[in-house]
C-alpha cells in the first residue's frame, strides 16, 4: 500500500508510546516470575504481539485490557512449543536463550527478513551451555536444556544476545558469568535489561565487561508496573521539530536507560533548540549545521537523524553503524535511497554515512519504505518540510512499532492520504 504525503510543517504536542524495547522485557520477566503482573502503559504493535504469542506458547497466561496486560506466569512448559517470532529480532534473540532454559525442545519460526538476520554468536553461546540447534537461521528447532556456566559472546554484534542470556540464566538455579570478549555496542540496552531483572528480584552483578548471575529459578513478580515512554519512535517527531516545526512530547522519561534518549543531545548539537523536563520533550527550530554522529550506541537513530542532516547546513557524518546493514532493511543502503530519491545527496560507506546537507533540504519523490518501519517513519518526517509531494510505498510497515504512526503525525499537522 501507498500513501502520498503533503508538506505541512509539524506543529503542536503529542503522547509518546509506550517503549517496545522496554515491554518486551517487562512482558518475559513476567512470564517467569512467581505470580502474576500487571504491566500498565503498553501500545500494541506488531512486535510486542509476537512478544506475547511467544510467552503464551511456553505456558504463560496474558489478559489485555486497553493499554495493560496482566501475565500469569508460566508452571508448566508445553513439550515442544511452537514459537512464532514473526519478524521481531528482539522477540528472537530474546526469547531463544529463556525457552533453552525452560524447555527441553521447542521450534522457532518466523517471517519477512528475520530467517536472514544472523544469530551465530548466541547459537554458539547456548550450544557451550548444552543446547543442540538443528539449524543457525531460521526456521529451527532446539533441544536440551541450557546449564549454568560461563558464556562468552562479542560485545560488538548484538546487545539483545547478551540481554537474552541475561534473562535466561535468572530462570537456571546456579551461578553463571557472561564474558564480553570485545568492546560493547548498545550498552544502554544492556543496562536496561539489567534494571528490569533487578525490579524482578534478580541477583546480578556487572562490572569490567563480565556479568555474574546468580540464578534462583524464578523471578519474583513486583505485581504492577508501568512501561517507559518510547524514545526511538518519539525520535522522528523531535527531528521534524529540530527541522522546521515545534514540536512537544509528553511521556518521555528523562531519567529512561534506554540509550535513544541520547536524540535530544544530538539535536543540540545539529543546533535546534531543545527543552526538557521530567517527563516532556520539547524542540524547535534552529539553525541546524552538520556535525558527526557516534552510532555505535544508536544505531536505531540513523534514519531520524539522517532526515535531520539533509536539512542540516554541511556535511553531517554518520560512523559506528555496521550492525545497521542486519536490520529490518540493510538500513545504510536503505537511509542512502531515500535520502537520495528525496532529491538528496549522499555518500554510503562500509560502517556509515554521510549526509551532504544544505539549507535547501529535501525536493520529494517516491520512497520504497522497504519493508522497514524506521525508513517509512524517516520519509514522513521528511516529507513534511520537502518542496513536493513524496510518496511511500508500503507505508504498513509501521505496524511493527508504531501502527498509529501517521495518525499522531496528523495531529501535529501533518497531510498523509492513502491511496
Amino acid at each position: 500500500m501507498d500513501i502520498i504525503l503533503t508538506p505541512s510543517p509539524l506543529f503542536g504536542a503529542v503522547d509518546a508510546i509506550g517503549s517496545k524495547s522496554d515491554i518486551h522485557r517487562l512482558l518475559i520477566c513476567a512470564a517467569m516470575a512467581d505470580s502474576e503482573t500487571e504491566i500498565d502503559g503498553i501500545f500494541f504493535s506488531d512486535d510486542v504481539f509476537a512478544t506475547l504469542s511467544c510467552i503464551n506458547a511456553l505456558g504463560a497466561r496474558t489478559v489485555i485490557n486497553g493499554t495493560s496486560c496482566t501475565v500469569y506466569p508460566i508452571e508448566k512448559p508445553p513439550v515442544s512449543p511452537k514459537l512464532d517470532c514473526g519478524e521481531s529480532g528482539s522477540t528472537l534473540r530474546f526469547i531463544l536463550p529463556v525457552a533453552g532454559a525452560i524447555c527441553e525442545n521447542a521450534e522457532f519460526t518466523g517471517r519477512g527478513r528475520l530467517p536472514e538476520r544472523p544469530i551465530g554468536e548466541l547459537v554458539g553461546a547456548m550450544r557451550s551451555g548444552g543446547v543442540d540447534f538443528s539449524s543457525e537461521k531460521l526456521p529451527l528447532k532446539i533441544s536440551g536444556k541450557l546449564t549454568p556456566g560461563t558464556y562468552k559472546l562479542p560485545g560488538n554484534v548484538s546487545s539483545q544476545y547478551i540481554s537474552g542470556l541475561l534473562m535466561a540464566l535468572c530462570a537456571i538455579d546456579g551461578r553463571s558469568e557472561i564474558v564480553l570478549t570485545s568492546k560493547t555496542e548498545s550498552i544502554g540496552y544492556i543496562n536496561m535489561t539489567v534494571s528490569t531483572l533487578n525490579l524482578f528480584g534478580a541477583d546480578i552483578k556487572a562490572e569490567d565487561g563480565r556479568f555474574t548471575v546468580n540464578g534462583k529459578g524464578r523471578l519474583v513478580s513486583p505485581k504492577k508496573l508501568r512501561a517507559d515512554g518510547d524514545w526511538s519512535n518519539a525520535a522522528f517527531f523531535l527531528a521534524a521539530g529540530a527541522i522546521g516545526g515545534d514540536v512537544e512530547m509528553f511521556g518521555l522519561n528523562k531519567d529512561s536507560l534506554q540509550g535513544d534518549k541520547k536524540i535530544t543531545e544530538i539535536l543540540r548539537r545539529f543546533g535546534a533548540e531543545v527543552n526538557e523536563s521530567a517527563d516532556r520533550v520539547h524542540v524547535k527550530k534552529g539553525n541546524i549545521h552538520g556535525c558527526e554522529v557516534d552510532l555505535s550506541q544508536i544505531p536505531d537513530m540513523l534514519p531520524a537523524l539522517a532526515v535531520v542532516a539533509a536539512f542540516a547546513d554541511g556535511d553531517t557524518v554518520f560512523t559506528g553503524g555496521a550492525r545497521l546493514r542486519l536490520k529490518e532493511s540493510d538500513r545504510l543502503a536503505t537511509v542512502y535511497k531515500m535520502i537520495t530519491d528525496l532529491g538528496g545527496s549522499a555518500t554510503e560507506f562500509e560502517d556509515g554515512i554521510t549526509v551532504h546537507g544544505t539549507a535547501e533540504g529535501l525536493r520529494g519523490g517516491k520512497v520504497d519504505g522497504a519493508n522497514d518501519h524506521r525508513i517509512v517513519m524517516a520519509a514522513a518526517t521528511a516529507a513534511a518540510y520537502c518542496k513536493e509531494e513524496v510518496t511511500i510505498r508500503g507505508f504498513q510497515a509501521v505496524n511493527k512499532s508504531y501502527p498509529t504512526f501517521f495518525e499522531d503525525m496528523k495531529k501535529l499537522g501533518g497531510k498523509a492520504d492513502v491511496i
